[in-house]
């Protein structure tokens, strides 16, 4: 207990400039690998705590590493700071960034007691791009023996699944022609999406309960009157294992090339994104972290008892390598959910502010027991 009221105490003297920078991080969003004002600012309040700190890092030029500790196993506390296009902190990453920095500036005081090294690893484009994905490529997650972080939303969520994502553009290649007195001189790219449109339609009544295949179109003709040339579409394929979404990719590519086929026209497939995959968390963890955060007076519950939420994360991957957690902690916001504006309001609302305690806290606390009851073997 000693050690996380030391923690706590480091904790709240670091509180208000963390709320201050989720604040401001709210009113100046910054889209996937494009975060250089946020990482930056995150980077510098790290290594005025006393952290190692080398930014940018890993090769990416808006992600950041910085460690406390000199031995022992080491912690990946994931930092995510994106935001969405038009609806800004509408996921709450600005929650996520200053809880992971909350947690590890919590735990300064404690590391070389607990004999354990902590690492803030800030981690771009999660919501476009799969940053995390670059960063285990990378070699970052290679020494870890745990990785973790809390994401915000609408529930005190234990243990969500998260699904596995493919993401792909689609583009059809036609022919002009006038639209009125020589159609039949054309080869209608429009016709081709709408034919993968109905195909992919189709192919609903035999998707799983955990799949899902949505889409927007990018570019749909230029004028009524001409027949169209050209059109792109982008599309998410999720499941809710690696393994089904192994199986589900090639059905949707099939409806795909069906539509050129039938049409006339060339197609081509390009992923915009590594592929994502779905969370495996670990129990230990999971156990340690329920308890600490009942103990902040978060009553947790699993995925099985709210309900599966769908969703995708680059968390997904690193769990696949390394033993992890990501929970979620609730953020009172008037009934909005996460990519609502009204999401993004209230992650500067006092609901919000207590999200980045509660997390940041819980992560800590969790950290301690880990070290304390030297679990490492059993992760």
């Amino acid at each position: 207990m000693e050690h996380k009221q030391t923690a706590e105490a480091a904790f709240n003297e670091a509180e208000p400039e963390l709320r201050d920078t989720s604040e401001w991080m709210y009113h100046n969003p910054e889209l996937a690998y494009q975060e250089f004002e946020a990482s930056q600012r995150l980077s510098r309040l790290l290594a005025e705590k006393g952290f190692a700190t080398t930014y940018p890092a890993h090769g990416l030029e808006t992600a950041f590493e910085a460690t406390i500790g000199t031995e022992g196993p080491r912690v990946v506390i994931c930092c995510e700071y994106d935001a969405l296009p038009k609806v800004g902190h509408a996921c709450g990453h600005n929650i996520i960034a200053t809880s992971a920095l909350g947690a590890g500036m919590a735990l300064v005081p404690v590391v070389e007691e607990l004999g354990i090294r902590v690492t803030v690893l800030g981690t771009p484009a999660e919501e476009g791009g799969g940053g995390k994905v670059d960063l285990i490529n990378a070699g970052a997650f290679e020494d870890a023996a745990a990785s973790m972080m809390v994401h915000p939303g609408p529930d005190n969520m234990l243990d969500p699944s998260f699904q596995a994502n493919f993401s792909v553009t689609v583009e059809y290649f036609g022919k002009d022609s006038h639209a009125a007195f020589a159609p039949w001189k054309g080869v209608n790219a429009l016709d081709a999406f709408v034919n993968a449109y109905v195909n992919v339609s189709t192919l609903r009544q035999s998707l799983l309960a955990g799949d899902r295949v949505h889409c927007m179109i990018n570019h749909g003709g230029d004028a009524s009157n001409i027949i169209a040339s050209y059109t792109k579409s982008t599309w998410g394929i999720r499941a809710a294992t690696k393994e089904r979404l192994e199986e589900l990719v090639p059905k949707v590519k099939a409806c795909f090339e069906a539509a050129a086929l039938a049409t006339g026209c060339r197609m081509e497939i390009s992923s915009i994104a590594h592929p994502y995959l779905n969370m495996r968390n670990n129990r230990v963890m999971v156990d340690l972290f329920a308890a600490n955060a009942r103990s902040l007076g978060r009553d947790m519950r699993t995925e099985q008892e709210i309900g599966f939420g769908g969703g995708s994360s680059d968390m997904g991957n690193v769990s696949q390598i390394v033993p992890a957690i990501h929970p979620e902690l609730a953020v009172e916001a008037k009934g909005a959910v996460n990519h609502q504006p009204e999401f993004a309001a209230a992650t500067i609302t006092e609901s919000g502010e207590l999200a980045i305690r509660d997390a940041a806290l819980a992560m800590a606390y969790t950290i301690i027991d880990m070290a304390e009851g030297d679990v490492w073997d059993q992760l």
